[in-house]
């Protein structure tokens, strides 16, 4: 295609802080268009994402990234925070069955939506560093499979009968406790780790910041192919995060990070947790991962 022709990209963004203005069009371009995908939880997509290579660009959850770069994903990493959170409120247990902390969980029986989700990996991470869980003596139970192919999870990892969910079985006693997500304590359901926003913030604070969840990803084809679009992408990105200034401010506490520097040691500290957890096989590093990206936006994205 010419330079100048106008691009239409097949997206798949929801829509939360960092991404409102560009979907409502509060910011817009004239090169580029979003045929939005019409989903309502973005992670619903994943899997067709990285398997079918269904979309032109999209958010997508680091550790599926990460699994992805593995295996020679054709798409290339934008170092753009679209959802972020501290994580330690995200894990619940059944308070009807008895006191349990989190430095109990060994033994015990913990369901998480899927063994590869980010979440999970955050809150495994941070069980076994800051509460000394020994995470391979944890009996995790699983509900999905990994959105990438060829990957299986490992031994200590079971899958849950395809009548049971997540909620029900921790209502029911079938598990200690579970990775629920943005979930309010209801009833005998409470948060494991009592004081979660504290202990979150000084998590973030030891580590560079809040945890990354879903970072950015477009076609490795239209970043060599046409790198302005890719360019134009990311301005329109960052004046859409820009646009959330008023609900989330750019220190420590931020979960929307733009730039390289901004996100490599949340990025460097989860590919340690991957590694392990046995998510992946290699140390990644941020280097090589947004190499493409840097080579077409400069100096904006460091």
């Amino acid at each position: 295609m010419a330079a100048s022709e106008h691009a239409t990209l097949f997206t798949l963004l929801a829509t939360n802080p960092a991404t409102a203005a560009l979907k409502t069009g509060k910011v817009r371009s004239d090169l580029v268009d979003f045929k939005f995908s019409d989903v309502k939880v973005s992670n619903t997509e994943f899997k067709p994402l990285v398997r079918e290579h269904k979309y032109d660009m999209g958010e997508l959850a680091t550790i599926t990234y990460l699994q992805a770069y593995e295996r020679g994903t054709p798409y290339v990493l934008l170092p753009g925070t679209v959802v972020g959170r501290n994580q330690h409120h995200t894990i619940f247990y059944n308070a009807e069955r008895g006191a349990l902390s989190a430095c109990d969980l060994n033994s015990k029986r913990v369901g998480v939506r899927a063994y590869t989700q980010t979440t999970g990996a955050w809150v495994r991470g941070f069980l076994a560093e800051d509460y000394g869980v020994d995470l391979e003596r944890v009996h995790w139970v699983t509900f999905e499979d990994a959105h990438v192919t060829g990957y299986s999870d490992p031994a200590f990892v079971e899958r849950a009968a395809p009548d049971k969910t997540i909620k029900q079985m921790l209502i029911d006693g079938e598990l200690d406790a579970a990775i629920l997500g943005d979930y309010k304590e209801e009833g005998p359901l409470k948060h494991l780790i009592p004081d979660h926003e504290q202990a979150g913030r000084d998590w973030a604070t030891r580590h560079g910041g809040v945890p990354i969840n879903h970072l950015v990803v477009i076609r490795e084809s239209i970043a060599e192919e046409k790198p302005e679009v890719v360019r134009e992408v990311w301005r329109l990105l960052t004046e859409s995060r820009a646009a959330a200034s008023k609900i989330y401010d750019s220190g420590e506490t931020d979960p929307l990070r733009f730039g390289v520097s901004r996100v490599r040691q949340s990025f460097e500290t989860l590919v340690g947790y991957a590694l392990k957890q046995k998510l992946i096989t290699d140390r990644i590093s941020p280097d090589d991962v947004f190499a493409k990206a840097l080579s077409v936006l400069g100096a904006s994205a460091e």
